[in-house]
């Protein structure tokens, strides 16, 4: 039988939980753990491997160059620093672009071409320039986008109408950031469109301030920044989830930051939209029918996203 590797570049906050994630849910046999810290990838790794006894399965945790990771079916890219409360995502640009120069050339040597997911922020300009820096298979690379958000997004219309938010299907769309948008259109509970049910049913599904709901979906991120210093939990979960996706084959949809050429009207950008994940990468991308203010605002996010990529290959 064939082990699942995954290679995780960066094994700060968020690395070392996307590790432990996938280590405890049983989704992982071999952890390749990197980082410019080499002290702290063996620690990483070593407290890992320390659970082992108490874990689903056997799980080896190994530190580790980025050269070494070349069998690797999944590469995670948490490489970059972390915001403070007083900066915007894409106020990291620069700094995570440096990182980005010190390890892509040795992962190009490593031979390594599985299924890259990048969660280093700024989330879709960082999955743009993984791409073209190693001239990479569209498919076979995304960012976890606004899949963190949509989970934020679920939480927050199900503490409205008070309904289980697995029964809700939301996404956030466009950058990971301030600029993503929500197509309301296409918000359903159960398949029916939550605007009918609040039409039908205003006592079961009262209406309520979505942009108000969008500002606090966007603001969820920095709010768990200032009081803890980093999103771990979340993000893991949601990495996880895409990772269980890519190795079961599940054809699940999910929202992520796709290469879109064409799709919405949108060419040589990365943005979140609902896509079909399977053994191959990205499997389809779904277009949805956006009313025109929603086309507006998604047009407007990926015009700030394609600026900042454009703004990386200058830096």
């Amino acid at each position: 039988m064939e082990l699942r590797k995954v290679a995780i570049i960066g094994t700060g906050h968020v690395g070392s939980h996307v590790a432990f994630s996938l280590a405890t849910q049983g989704e992982v046999d071999q952890l390749y753990m990197v980082d410019i810290d080499k002290d702290k990838a063996i620690a990483q790794a070593t407290d890992i491997n320390d659970a082992v006894s108490y874990l689903p399965h056997r799980v080896e945790a190994i530190p580790c160059e980025p050269e070494d990771i070349g069998d690797c079916d999944i590469l995670v890219i948490s490489a970059g620093p972390l915001p403070s409360p007083e900066q915007d995502r894409l106020d990291t640009l620069g700094s995570t672009v440096e990182v980005l120069r010190e390890f892509l050339p040795r992962v190009k040597a490593s031979g390594f071409n599985g299924f890259i997911v990048s969660i280093s922020n700024p989330a879709d300009v960082v999955a743009a320039y993984v791409q073209e820096y190693l001239d990479y298979p569209k498919h076979k690379i995304i960012s976890s986008g606004t899949s963190l958000d949509s989970a934020r997004l679920q939480r927050l219309v199900a503490e409205q109408i008070h309904v289980h938010r697995r029964s809700l299907s939301c996404y956030a769309m466009g950058e990971h950031g301030g600029s993503a948008m929500v197509p309301w259109s296409h918000v359903t509970v159960s398949g029916k469109p939550l605007k009918e049910l609040q039409q039908e049913l205003p006592h079961r599904f009262p209406t309520f301030d979505e942009n108000a709901l969008v500002e606090q979906m966007k603001y969820g991120g920095y709010l768990i920044l200032i009081g803890k210093g980093s999103t771990e939990f979340g993000i893991a979960a949601s990495v996880t989830e895409i990772i269980r996706a890519y190795f079961h084959d599940e054809q699940k949809v999910l929202p992520l930051s796709c290469k879109l050429e064409g799709e919405y009207g949108e060419h040589n950008v990365f943005a979140s939209v609902p896509a079909i994940i399977g053994k191959n990468g990205i499997e389809e991308i779904l277009e949805l029918h956006l009313t025109a203010d929603e086309q507006k605002a998604f047009h407007n996010s990926c015009e700030r996203i394609r600026e900042y990529i454009k703004l990386a290959h200058t830096l």
